[in-house]
This record gives structure tokens, C-alpha cells and sequence, in this order.
């Protein structure tokens, strides 16, 4: 294999040779087939330099130095580097004009400047604006930009851009068209332009911020959309109001846009004042979307919001900081969301979805620091490491100062580098300056990859009144593809722990001089020891570790099964207690999976069956709370650590122990359910349908019964089908979240039945591209035997597009995650998504990388899947025309 690739690396970072303070750009917009730019530089050179680089791929039709147009003997225009080079400029401060071309009906990538449904949008994180002109286009040139849009006034009414409009009317020379002028009076990087153009129905609100101005804010959707952005402005207003008292950071402009887009590859982008959005991050009514869309819609909402202050108004210095805004505004929107609703359940939330996806990722060949050392394509670099292992990251500072010392941090930080590009270093050094901390030692996080690992062993000893709890915690990381163990260092962590006693009560005990019920313990050696002198004596000590998920870590104790039990009925911390229940269902899913190897009987799990039985019957704990409790850990964790996999064999062992489960708590989960439902509808007697909109009190409840109807469906699966067959319109007609867990309820089951439903929903929502998106999700995650064959037809269904890459992630997407069928032993699912990689490669690169990441377990499976996998992606990578974006992934992968 021979790859080409040009690697880009931190420790070649240079300052640049040229900024840009002010750009002045004109669309002049044709059609959706042809938009004319030009751009009005204004550049500063630095230190005398004379060769201006720029970068750029779109069609260059002239340039010009302070008004004279340039022969082609001045300039060097590098295709294939999308680099353009201008030779002996001036040495001071001049004006370079650049007049462009681009086709946007053309552009399927959606990076740069690109039509969807008639309408033009950009998408420029991050280089995508050297698709529209040419530009160093680095985040470290910032500039302040105003920007003039030109078109026809019927097929592009609305013109949109950074900041705030200046000027709009109709052209003099034809009263056809129009304009609008738009000023962004804060400099910013050119990945946070925006334009949008088109036929747009709007949506407004005001917001008073607490200095009193009034800020405009305006939804943009299609027309037949309008009415599904209610939910998403109280979320903005939310977000606005949260972050004035939680964080004292006001909104600065006059205005702030929304403006939702179906054919999207994100979830959403900050530009200053204009946030472009996939529609699935705006649009929620009761009709259409589930109790987790809206909280998504909230999360995400709140996210680009707060990246106004975090991202926006202080930026990154280069690419390899991407952290420096995005885990630490995923830290932000964490926050927000919880206190909107269950902080617990949604921080257990996030620990999930970081040992799924983001775990995965550290144990693979994409395996790379927070803050990456090399990239071959950035769009590869938008990780889960990057935000949600960032995330952990500004999570233990907070964790090490307290509330008081992390917003001490965050204002040295803003005074400091606000109107600036900067790095991560520059956030740790002001939270260590701020709060008189050290935190030198935990700059590694940023640049040691793979997750760490804390073995911990206790001892109890007492002599006479003296009582010691001893805890020994020993650290080791991983060898990852860019560092072998041996060379990397001790980290520093938090590590929170509490002591309980044999009827659950907290131990008080003493440390440094001081007593405490719980503490957190300062990690940063090979090898520690801790001694906790006990308050009073006590007959045994089961240890709380890791309390609030303290660390982005591995922690082993050897509990007892007995121990675990005594947590998840007594522990007061809601991470510890569920992490209790997720050992005991991970140890359960092992013994399964032995058994199945091994040709022997299933086990029992009679104390898991009881434990969960008291949990089930206790009400006094938060519903919401209670799903998670009854929730197994996904295969992607149960692989956490192995080699060898047999990803089928894991899938059956898991399926297996919920069959046991349901069998066993068959009453106690239909009690659940039944009283989850009634506890909803207890206010609702005699009101409208429409009450049953989310809140996120029903949402618990709904939450709670849905998981425990899925629970039931498998011990007598023929019975629920008739009875949900019979009364499904009767149900479906509350909301969403209703329907939606009934469908995913009886989505495995073989009937026909199940079929004529998903038939019955896809007519009645035909209309409806989000909810759409469901039901190809449906189809894909289905363990049903002739799944990859209704995943096969779906290709072809009126509503599915392979250029949309919402649908490419419900269908495809999915049917990647869906263990029993990617993995079939024949290679089928391996080669059918690598089939999709090879076709969506031609059109849209990041999506086929993100597909491409499907294969990430290679190196884990056992020979024969292995070699499967090995197979399909040699064949990607032995294509000539593959993009540098799958190349990447593909060859990490290969190894």
C-alpha cells in the first residue's frame, strides 16, 4: 500500500507570515448553479515577508494588488495542496482582491458554499472557506468581516450573514434583485463565516440580557417547519439566561440567527451571530420527535450558544487545539443541562456514551491525545476524544478548585486572551494562575493518548482505638499506536472516594488533619498509598471510588459481588451506585458468554434478579434514574480490554441475560411500567392530547416505562404483539416518545406484524424527513433475521437519499452498530457498509470517514472476522481515487 499523504504536525507550528484584519467579501449570487465572490483583503505583513501564502479550490478568476490585476508570473496556484502562492508583495500593509466562482448545486461534500433544496448555506469548520475564495484560512488570522449578498429577490429573499445588518434595499440597476450588508464587529477566524441565502420562513423572539439591551433572535426553516421551533428559542433563551448567571457571559450582539438545514454533516456550527443547524438539533413538536430528541435539541441548542464565549470570542490558535473550545464547551453544556433536569442521570448519561464510543476509541488504532501531535485531514479530528474525553479534562479542574476556584479560571482566562487565538495551555495556565494551583503535571492529559487505568487494593487494621483504612491505588496507561506505555508518564487525577459501613453509612474519617465523610484524592504517581483513620470502629468498609466518575478512567477493585450489592442499595452518589449495578450485569454478560463458549448451561443470576427486584420496588428513587439502573452495559464496553472478540457470542450472552431478567421480574417490570404510565397520566384526565409534550418530569416516567416494556416484550413477546398491534394507533396518538418506544419495543420480533407496523408508520410520516430518519433507524438496528436484506431495499426507498447524510447515519450508520448483523460470520456486513464507504467517497468524504470508523475493532477479533474486515478495507485502500479523508482512517486501521 502506498500512500501519498501529507501529515501536518504540532511541533511545526510558526506564526503567521501575514494577518488579515479586515476582509470585505461580495457574493454576487446568480443562481444556486454560479455565485461570483470577491473578496477584499486588507493584509498586514509580519517581520517584512514578501511570499504570501494563501489557500483555496475554488475557480480563480483574477487577482489584484491594490487595484492593479496581477500577470500569472506573480503567482503560483498549487492544485493538488490547494495552495495559492504570490510572489514579492509588498512588505507593508496592502489590499489584495480575489474574484472567485463557485458551482453550489454541485458541491455534495457540504464543506464551503452548497445548495440544498434551492437554498444556499456555507459550511466553513474547518477549511471550509478556501472552497469559496482564497484566504490563509488558518484560525490564527482573524479579522473582522463584512459581507455583501446580491441576488434576486424572488428565489432568495432572505440574505444572511455574521453579525449585525448595516444596510439592505433593492439594486438600482435592477429592481429584481437586492441586497443586504452584513458587519461582524468582532474579529474572528474564517471558519466561523457564514452566508445563508434562500426562501426561509422566520421564526422571532427578543431576549433581554441583564444590562438591559434587547437582543433580537430569528429561527429560519423551511415554511412547513416554522411551527416545530418553539422548543428550540426557549432552549436559546434558556441557554442565554444560564450562562448570564452561572458563567456572568452576556450575549454581544444585536442579533442572534438560527437557521436549520437538512443536508448537514454536524450537528450544528457556532458561526458568530448566524448558527447553522441540522434540523435535527431544531425542529421538536410532541407529533414527531421523542422525550431524547428535545433534550438533544436543548444540549445541542445550548452548546452552540455557548460557544459565542468559548470558541467565538476566544478562539483556537491552530487545529490541533480543538479542544481548547470543544471540550470545554461540551463541559458548559453538560453543565446546562444539568440543572435543567436530573443532574445525576444526565451525568451518568454522559459517563455512557464516553465508555461506548469514546473508550472504543482510546483502545483502537484511532487512539490520539486530547490535543492530537499529527493529522492528515482535520474533519477526522472531531472526535469523541476531542469533545467528550476534553470534556472529562475541564471536568477535573473543576473538580480539583471547586465552583468557586474553576470560575476564578475562566474570568483570568477570558481577560486575558478575549478577541484572541490561543491554546490549551493558555486555558490551564489560567486556571493554575487564578488559583495558585500546580498544574503542570496535568498538562499530560493533553498529550498522552489512551485511557488510563487505577488498580486499587485496600487493607483494615486496627490497634486498639486506632482504626486505619488503608487504600493502595497503582497507575499504568496503555500502549496506544502513537506512544508505546513505557514512555509515558504518571497522570494527575482526581480521584473522589467515600467509605461505608456494613448497614451503608457513610465512615467519617480523617485525612491531613481533617475529617471528612468523602474526599478527593490527588493521583500523580506510579504507585500510592492513602491512609483514612476511621472516626469510630467498624465491623467491614466497602469503598465508594470514583464517585461522580471523578476521572476519564478504568478503576479495578475487586469487590465482591456482595460488596456491589451493598452499594447499589445504599450508596448516596447516583454514579457509584449505578456503576455497582453495571459491574455486577458486566460480570453476569461474562459467565454468559463463558457458557455459550463452553457448550454449558446459562447461569441463573438469581442475586442480580433480586437485587434488581428491591431496586424495582423501591419508589422512592428519581424514575428516570431507575432506567438507567435496569439499562446493561452496551457490547462496545463489555469489549473494553479484550482481544480475540467474538462480537456475536457477546451480542447473544447480552440478549441472554435480559431474557433471564425479564423471565425472572416479569411482575415487578410490569408493575414499573404500569405505574410509570399512570404516574404520567395522572394530571391529564380529561385534557387535550397535546399535554403529553415533554417536560422532563413525564419524560422520566416514560423513560422508566418504555425500558421496562422492552424488558417485557422478551418473555412473552407473542402476546405484547397482538395486544400492540391491536391498540397502537391508540397509543402512537400521545406523542413521539409513545410510538417510538413501542416500535423499538417489538422491532426484533419476527412477525409480520412487526412489519405492517413500520409500514404503517413510515405512511403516516412519509412527509416528515426527521421522523424518517427513525424509521430507518428502525429497520437497521432490528436483530432480525432478514434485517440486511430490508436494510438492502431501504437503498431504495422514495424517502432515502445516500447524498443526505442524515440518512446515510440512520440507515447505514446504524446498521453498522448493529453487533449480530455487522459482524455476520460470512463478511456480509462488513461488505456491505464498505460497498456504501466506496460510493459515498466520491461525493461526500467526511461521511464515508465516519463510516469508515465502523472498522475500528479490527485488531480485536478474533482471525477469521479479522481477516474479513482486513479484506474489505485493503480493497478501500487500494483504490486510486480514495479521499484523504478515508485514506486516513482506513490505513490507521490496516496498521
Amino acid at each position: 500500500m502506498t500512500s501519498t499523504q501529507t501529515v501536518k504536525y504540532l511541533r511545526d507550528y510558526a506564526a503567521p507570515a501575514h494577518l488579515v484584519p479586515k476582509t470585505e467579501l461580495l457574493f454576487d449570487i446568480i443562481s444556486e448553479t454560479e455565485v461570483r465572490i470577491t473578496a477584499t483583503l486588507h493584509i498586514e505583513p509580519q517581520h517584512g515577508a514578501t511570499e504570501l501564502e494563501l489557500h483555496g479550490d475554488a475557480k480563480l478568476h483574477r487577482i489584484a494588488l491594490n487595484g492593479e490585476t496581477l500577470p500569472e508570473s506573480r503567482y503560483t496556484l498549487d492544485k493538488d495542496s490547494e495552495t495559492l502562492t504570490l510572489h514579492d508583495m509588498p512588505a507593508e500593509p496592502f489590499v489584495l482582491t480575489v474574484e472567485t466562482e463557485v458551482n453550489p448545486a454541485a458541491n455534495k461534500s457540504f464543506n464551503g458554499l452548497y445548495a440544498s433544496g434551492g437554498n444556499l448555506y456555507t459550511q466553513c469548520e474547518p477549511e471550509g472557506f478556501r472552497r469559496i475564495t482564497f484566504h490563509p484560512d488558518r484560525p490564527d488570522v482573524m479579522g473582522v468581516f463584512t459581507t455583501e449578498i446580491r441576488a434576486d429577490k424572488a428565489a432568495f429573499p432572505v440574505l444572511l450573514s455574521n453579525g449585525n445588518q448595516i444596510r439592505s434595499g433593492s439594486l438600482h440597476d435592477n429592481p429584481n434583485r437586492h441586497f443586504a450588508v452584513w458587519h461582524d464587529p468582532f474579529a474572528k477566524p474564517t471558519y466561523l463565516f457564514a452566508l445563508v441565502a434562500g426562501d426561509l420562513a422566520v421564526r422571532r423572539d427578543t431576549f433581554k440580557t441583564r444590562s438591559g439591551r434587547d437582543v433580537a433572535i430569528a429561527f429560519y426553516t423551511r415554511a412547513e417547519d416554522a411551527d416545530k421551533t418553539a422548543f428550540a428559542i426557549e432552549s436559546l433563551k434558556n441557554a442565554m439566561k444560564w450562562d448570564e448567571e452561572r458563567f456572568g457571559l452576556e450575549y454581544d450582539l444585536d442579533i442572534f440567527m438560527v437557521v436549520a438545514v437538512g443536508d448537514f454533516n454536524m450537528g450544528a456550527m457556532e458561526n458568530k451571530g448566524l448558527n447553522i443547524f441540522n434540523t435535527k438539533y431544531v425542529l421538536a413538536d410532541e407529533r414527531t420527535a421523542t422525550d431524547p430528541d428535545f433534550e438533544g435539541v436543548e444540549s445541542v441548542i445550548g452548546h452552540e450558544y455557548f460557544h459565542n464565549w468559548t470558541g467565538n470570542r476566544v478562539t483556537c490558535r491552530d487545529w490541533f487545539q480543538l479542544s481548547l473550545k470543544e471540550g470545554l464547551t461540551v463541559f458548559r453544556d453538560q453543565e446546562f443541562s444539568g440543572d435543567r433536569a436530573s443532574r445525576a442521570v444526565r451525568r451518568i448519561e454522559n459517563v455512557k456514551m464516553l465508555r461506548q464510543h469514546q473508550f472504543a476509541e482510546d483502545a483502537g488504532p484511532m487512539a490520539h491525545p486530547v490535543r492530537p501531535a499529527s493529522y492528515v485531514e482535520m474533519n477526522n479530528f472531531y472526535t469523541m476524544t476531542v469533545y467528550e474525553k476534553g470534556a472529562e479534562v475541564v471536568r477535573m479542574y473543576h473538580t480539583f478548585l471547586g465552583e468557586e476556584g474553576f470560575q476564578r479560571g475562566m474570568k483570568l482566562y477570558f481577560e486575558r486572551h478575549d478577541g484572541q487565538a490561543v491554546t490549551c495551555d493558555d486555558f490551564r495556565a489560567a486556571m493554575a494562575d487564578a488559583n495558585g494551583a500546580d498544574f503542570d503535571q496535568f498538562a499530560l492529559w493533553y498529550s498522552q493518548a489512551g485511557t488510563p487505568v487505577l488498580d486499587v487494593s485496600d487493607s483494615l487494621q486496627s490497634e486498639g482505638s486506632l482504626h486505619t483504612y488503608t487504600l493502595h491505588v497503582k497507575q499504568s496507561l496503555p500502549d496506544t499506536p502513537d506512544m508505546p506505555a513505557a514512555d509515558k508518564r504518571p497522570m494527575m487525577m482526581p480521584l473522589a472516594v467515600a467509605l461505608l459501613d456494613e448497614n451503608g453509612e457513610k465512615i467519617p474519617f480523617a485525612l491531613s488533619g481533617s475529617l471528612h465523610t468523602e474526599t478527593v484524592l490527588t493521583v500523580n504517581q506510579a504507585e500510592q498509598t492513602y491512609e483514612l483513620q476511621l472516626a469510630r470502629p467498624v465491623q467491614s468498609v466497602t469503598p465508594s471510588l470514583l464517585r461522580g466518575f471523578s476521572a476519564p478512567v478504568h478503576l479495578h477493585f475487586d469487590y465482591t459481588d456482595a460488596q456491589l450489592a451493598h452499594l447499589l442499595a445504599h450508596d448516596d452518589d447516583p454514579f457509584a451506585r449505578w456503576e455497582a449495578g453495571q459491574t455486577l450485569y458486566r460480570r453476569a454478560i461474562a459467565a454468559n458468554e463463558a457458557a455459550l463458549e463452553n457448550g454449558t448451561d446459562l447461569p441463573e443470576h438469581a442475586a442480580l434478579a433480586e437485587a434488581l427486584r428491591r431496586i424495582l420496588n423501591d419508589q422512592s428513587i428519581d424514575p428516570a434514574f431507575k432506567a438507567l439502573l435496569l439499562q446493561v452495559p452496551a457490547e462496545s464496553e463489555l469489549w473494553d480490554g479484550r482481544t480475540r472478540i467474538d462480537p456475536v457470542r457477546t451480542a447473544a450472552a447480552r440478549e441472554a441475560l435480559h431474557e433471564a431478567l425479564a423471565g425472572s421480574l416479569h411482575g415487578e417490570l410490569l408493575a414499573a411500567a404500569l405505574n410509570a404510565r399512570e404516574a404520567e397520566n395522572a394530571d391529564k384526565r380529561g385534557k387535550q392530547i397535546s399535554i403529553y409534550g415533554y417536560n422532563p418530569q413525564d419524560a422520566a416516567q416514560r423513560s422508566l416505562q418504555y425500558t421496562a416494556f422492552a424488558l417485557l416484550h422478551r418473555f412473552d413477546d407473542s402476546a405484547i404483539m397482538a395486544q400492540v398491534f391491536e391498540h397502537y394507533d391508540e397509543i402512537a396518538r400521545k406523542n413521539m416518545t409513545h410510538e417510538w418506544g413501542i416500535l423499538t419495543a417489538v422491532n426484533h420480533n419476527e412477525s409480520p406484524r412487526r412489519n405492517e407496523l413500520l409500514v404503517r408508520f413510515a405512511a403516516k410520516f412519509d412527509d416528515q424527513a426527521l421522523v424518517m430518519d427513525k424509521y430507518f433507524m428502525l429497520i437497521a438496528s432490528s436483530r432480525r433475521s432478514d434485517t440486511l436484506a430490508q436494510v438492502q431495499a431501504a437503498l431504495t426507498h422514495p424517502r432515502f437519499d445516500i447524498a443526505n447524510p442524515n440518512k446515510v447515519r440512520a440507515l447505514i450508520g446504524t446498521f453498522a452498530r448493529n453487533v449480530p448483523h455487522f459482524h455476520a460470520a460470512d463478511g456480509s456486513g462488513y461488505r456491505f457498509v464498505a460497498d456504501k464507504i466506496r460510493e459515498i467517497n466520491a461525493f461526500n468524504p467526511q461521511i464515508a470517514a465516519g463510516l469508515a470508523r465502523s472498522f475500528n475493532l479490527m485488531q480485536r477479533v478474533e482471525p477469521q472476522r479479522q481477516a474479513l474486515m482486513r479484506q474489505e478495507l485493503q480493497a478501500l485502500a487500494d483504490m486510486p481515487d480514495l479521499s484523504k479523508d478515508v485514506r486516513e482512517i482506513v490505513e490507521k486501521i490496516l496498521g
